[in-house]
């Protein structure tokens, strides 16, 4: 193993400081006495009180939970549909313009895609709220989900679909049974990712809502522009923990999968 260098120590605090450093202050100062963000007067929780009967942010809030469970949940379907597809269904017309459609999104700039909704729903005369939101980060979260599931159903043994069919079992009884449960941490996994990415979307938002959905990057964002308070910095201190969760709970079911992949591995080769 090699050893690391003072050049790649410096390298590294350098670039963890500077993407992380900033968040730190942030949450520090949602802590802070005063009304000034930049003037340190001491440690207080009042601000986290202040927000919590602050009813624009809390409303906000809600349509930012409401849509993230509901595009979240949705685009989880819809990936798993799609990866399934990808993976079981060998060469069929047009395989490569569906793979293709289903990972475009991964290499398009938000803003062309916010753009191309709001352009659709226009075009097909539906109301911006709720649902459109719902819809568009369905759009983008659910090649997310796909990628996860398949490199899942990729490396699934299929012998054990082969036997369940064999003991009489239906296609999707087999999946239902088998595929599904085996495949189910890349499923929670990609959930969670989508709620993550929906959470905290500012740019697809900002095109696709209307005057009564408001999500709460896009409150954050306007309120901003006033100057920051710190009410704001709670709040994105609170965001910050429940993404971090998010992520690290991803993180761990991934490696439970993984884990859980390589000693099914191996017991399969010492029965053998």
């Amino acid at each position: 193993m090699n050893r690391l260098s003072w050049f790649n120590v410096t390298s590294l605090t350098l670039g963890f400081a500077f993407l992380y450093l900033p968040m730190v202050i942030l949450v520090i100062y949602s802590f802070n006495e005063s009304k000034l963000v930049t003037v340190w007067a001491g440690f207080s929780t009042k601000w986290y009180g202040e927000l919590l009967q602050n009813e624009a942010f809390l409303d906000a809030a809600w349509v930012t939970v409401k849509v993230a469970v509901l595009s979240s949940t949705l685009a989880t379907v819809l990936g798993t549909m799609a990866a399934y597809v990808l993976v079981r269904g060998g060469r069929f017309l047009g395989r490569t313009v569906f793979s293709g459609m289903i990972y475009a999104p991964l290499v398009m700039p938000e803003v062309i895609t916010g753009l191309s909704l709001l352009l659709l729903f226009i075009g097909i005369g539906l109301d911006r709220g709720v649902l459109t939101i719902v819809l568009a980060h369905t759009t983008f979260s659910m090649c997310y989900v796909s990628v996860v599931v398949s490199s899942r159903l990729m490396t699934f043994d299929r012998s054990l679909e082969e036997a369940a069919l064999d003991l009489g079992c239906s296609s999707f009884m087999a999946f239902r049974l088998v595929t599904l449960p085996i495949i189910a941490p890349a499923v929670i996994s990609g959930w969670l990712l989508a709620f993550t990415l929906s959470l905290d979307d500012l740019v697809i938002a900002s095109f696709t809502a209307g005057p009564s959905a408001t999500t709460l990057p896009i409150k954050i964002f306007s309120a901003v522009r006033l100057g920051v308070s710190p009410e704001i910095n709670a709040l994105s201190t609170i965001m910050i923990g429940i993404v971090t969760v998010g992520v690290i709970s991803a993180s761990l079911i991934s490696k439970r999968n993984s884990l859980r992949q390589q000693r099914d591995e191996q017991a399969a080769a010492r029965t053998a």
